[in-house]
């Protein structure tokens, strides 16, 4: 008798896979052999002939990795699940005679580990070949094998005791099960915010203050302009993994931190970087982070609710070829059927994150008054990390955060 879960779970997949297919051919379409003539205006002083070839390499070779990756990834997944590679390895942790919520963690880990090492071999390639050809990689051999042991601990010592903890809730809390996981995982989430800048973040990178000059003193300065309190304002070493450039807020209320990558304050003038700064605090005065946590909630506790009515479902452990229902392997299998609502929220989400880029430019233009600074910035951003000036539509609507800057720079002139 055929399983109603196998062929939707196949067919998921395969949705999910013929969709990325489709956005990244397109999207590689999107790149011309020269600039386009709409865009040489903007970009005739930042894009050189050579420059713009190694633009287009650049978004070439990500495209040719992901096209190898996908299909590897998806016959892998594929022949785990009808070879009853979920179900042995079950079976051998089952084995080893531990509790319920012990056996989970270690089931969960392997197949976190498994995910890891299929991923390692492109990263390693990404990183080392890709990033390096194209100039942006900084990262030694050692440090990124230092980074993947400090992740792994993180991991460990972080995700164990959360994840033990949804297990026993929906091991042990019946019915209102989902509703104590999402409370706690909210709590965790909220807490996690507050120590991550002062306990996580130093873990891979150092922070250092930012010296006394006319940098500091022009932040401070545009921040008490708009009453944004800062507990300090911090330059990080990225340029020993990249050279990439960013900036970002950390912590809440007077816990607010400013970190600026040491590759932003070398390629900016200091107009440039109080326009990047005061886009940022838009965000905060638009109460953008606040809807986009309140979004991340919600979106949490709706897994947790359609997880309740797929817990332990018979027909669903058949079609992984389960010899053992378990409330932990239920976790991993509802993943998949959760995935068409995932991407349906991150829709919503990316179109969401969009919409707040061109409210904090706004607010950056009106505030500032400079927002041929924030132009500038944005198309030296642009430059530097070689992003793609011409994403296909459908590209822009099913995975973007940002609009493109091209249309950022227009809404910045129009108004």
């Amino acid at each position: 008798m055929t399983n109603i879960y196998s062929i939707l779970i196949i067919t998921l997949l395969l949705i999910e896979f013929g969709l990325e297919t489709l956005v990244d051919t397109l999207n590689l379409k999107q790149l011309s052999a020269e600039l386009p003539l709409q865009y040489r205006p903007e970009f005739k002083d930042f894009y050189e002939p050579s420059n713009y070839q190694k633009y287009l390499s650049y978004q070439r070779a990500h495209n040719h990795l992901d096209q190898i990756r996908r299909p590897i990834q998806l016959a892998l997944t594929l022949a785990f699940i009808f070879l009853g590679g979920f179900n042995t390895l079950d079976q051998c942790i089952r084995q080893l005679g531990y509790g319920e919520i012990l056996t989970g963690l270690l089931y969960i880990g392997s197949l976190s580990i498994l995910s890891f090492l299929i991923g390692l071999p492109f990263s390693i390639y990404n990183t080392f070949v890709i990033e390096e050809r194209h100039g942006f990689n900084k990262t030694s051999p050692q440090t990124f094998i230092v980074d993947l042991f400090k992740g792994l601990a993180l991991s460990i010592t972080l995700g164990a005791p959360i994840l033990a903890l949804l297990l026993t809730f929906f091991e042990k809390a019946g019915p209102l099960a989902w509703i104590y996981a999402w409370t706690a995982l909210t709590c965790i989430q909220i807490i996690l915010t507050f120590i991550a800048p002062a306990i996580i973040l130093p873990l891979f990178n150092r922070f250092d203050r930012l010296p006394e000059g006319e940098l500091k003193n022009a932040i401070q300065e545009y921040a008490a302009t708009q009453n944004f309190q800062l507990n300090g304002i911090f330059q990080m070493d990225s340029s020993k993994r990249s050279t990439k450039s960013n900036a970002f807020f950390t912590g809440f209320g007077k816990l607010r931190r400013l970190v600026l990558f040491d590759t932003l304050i070398q390629k900016h003038t200091t107009e440039e970087l109080v326009a990047v700064l005061a886009h940022e605090i838009g965000h905060f005065k638009k109460r953008h982070i606040l809807k986009s946590m309140i979004f991340s909630i919600i979106s949490t506790g709706l897994l947790f609710y359609l997880f309740s009515f797929f817990l332990k479902n018979s027909k669903l452990f058949e079609a992984f070829h389960m010899n053992s229902i378990s409330v932990y392997a239920s976790l991993v299998f509802i993943g998949f059927l959760y995935s068409p609502i995932s991407r349906l929220l991150s829709i919503l989400s990316n179109y969401l994150s969009r919409k707040y880029e061109f409210e904090a430019d706004r607010f950056a233009r009106e505030t500032y008054g400079k927002p041929d600074a924030l132009i500038k910035a944005l198309k030296k951003l642009s430059m530097d990390n070689l992003s793609h000036l011409t994403p296909h539509p459908l590209k822009v609507f099913l995975e973007d955060t940002h609009p493109p800057v091209i249309q950022r720079i227009a809404a910045l002139r129009k108004n």
